[in-house]
Parts: C-alpha cells; structure tokens; sequence
C-alpha cells in the first residue's frame, strides 16, 4: 500500500522543481519571454502536469500566495481572546522580518523577484488580484465573527494594505541599493508605524501645514 504522506511529499517536491524552473527562467529572460511549453520542458515533466500544479502561468512565479493567504486568515482565525487582528498580524509581520521570510520584502535577493514582477502587466494584474483575494479572504473572517460586513471589509481592506505597503517598502529600499541587512534591522520600526496607523486611524494626517 503506498505512503499517502511520502505521495504528498513527492508532489510538493514536483511542484517546487517546477515552480524553481520556472523562475529561474523568468529571472533570465523575463516573464512574458518565457512559454508554460519551456517551463515544462526545462522541469523535465509534460504541459499538464504544470498546468495540474499552477494552473495560471502567473502562479508559476506568485506560487506562495496559497501559502501565504492561508497563513493569514490563520493568524487572525486562531489568535488569543482578547487579541485583535491588527496585533495578530502586527505579530506575524515582525515573525517574517525575524526569520527572513522572503514575505518580509527585506531580503537579498528581492530586486529579481521586483523586475520579474514589474516588467508584466499580466503578473501585476495577479499581484493586485492577489491582494484582493487577501482582502476578502479577512473580511470573511471578521464578518463571521462580529456579523458587520461594512466594518469588517473596512478593517479587512486597512489591514491587507499594511501588509503589502510594509513589504513593497522594505522591497523598494533594497532595490534602491540599501544593504538588505540594515533594512531588515530599520523595517522593524516600519511595521510598527504602518500597524500603529491601522490601529490608531490617520488622526487627521496630514493636516494643515504648520
């Protein structure tokens, strides 16, 4: 009888090889340079099986985004009473800056993954869509719990725009030619401010000029 946990496994392995071919060759070339037909080839599996593992050639490259959106509505679904969401993911945010996480935004390697990304209407289309996705997927789980869709899409909507600022902000320093290393150790202080903003509301900002 076969390992249902070693099957799991061999697919997630599948689908790793498939998604590393695939930006390895986006990184070179550029994304819309670059056919579903080569990324299979270069994996050395056939069209279907990719399309069985991704079936959006743009999740070939934003393959974390499941993951990643999973994870969120999980830190929010399963936080401490008492605990509310913008401390929740506050927490988390701070959780990938500590790790590394290329979800932090403040890593090495993100001017890459940056030009992949802005060079192609259609992976920008994703990524925005990607946001949205994020969005709803916590206004859900608000609505659930306090049964007001207004505030909760509202608060749901502040949140994911926090999450997405604080990691476009760390991406774009590094880009610019910052030391991954000091951002990562001044990003701390941006998560704090962009979830302070959430918690607290603009107050106002910017005002009346002095």
């Amino acid at each position: 009888m076969a390992d249902p946990g070693l099957r799991e496994r061999k697919k997630q392995a599948t689908r790793q090889l498939i998604s590393n071919v695939a930006t390895g060759l986006f990184i070179q070339r550029g994304f819309d340079e670059v056919t579903v037909a080569e990324v299979a080839e270069a994996a050395g599996v056939s069209k279907m099986t990719v399309f069985n593992y991704f079936p959006r050639k743009e999740d070939l490259f934003l393959d974390r985004h499941a993951d990643r959106l999973a994870e969120l509505v999980s830190v929010v679904r399963s936080r401490p009473a008492g605990t509310s969401a913008c401390a929740a993911l506050r927490r988390h945010q701070h959780e990938l800056l500590a790790a590394g996480h290329p979800l932090s935004g403040a890593i090495a390697g993100g001017p890459g993954f940056w030009w992949v990304l802005t060079s192609s209407p259609a992976l920008m289309a994703r990524w925005y869509e990607q946001e949205r996705e994020i969005a709803e997927a916590l206004a859900e789980v608000l609505t659930e719990e306090t049964g007001e869709a207004f505030r909760s899409r509202m608060v749901a909507g502040l949140l994911t725009t926090a999450i997405t600022t604080v990691f476009a902000h760390a991406m774009s320093r590094v880009l610019a030619g910052d030391d991954a290393t000091v951002v990562r150790r001044e990003q701390a202080a941006v998560v704090e401010q962009a979830f302070d903003l959430v918690e607290h509301g603009v107050d106002g900002f910017p005002g009346k000029p002095g």
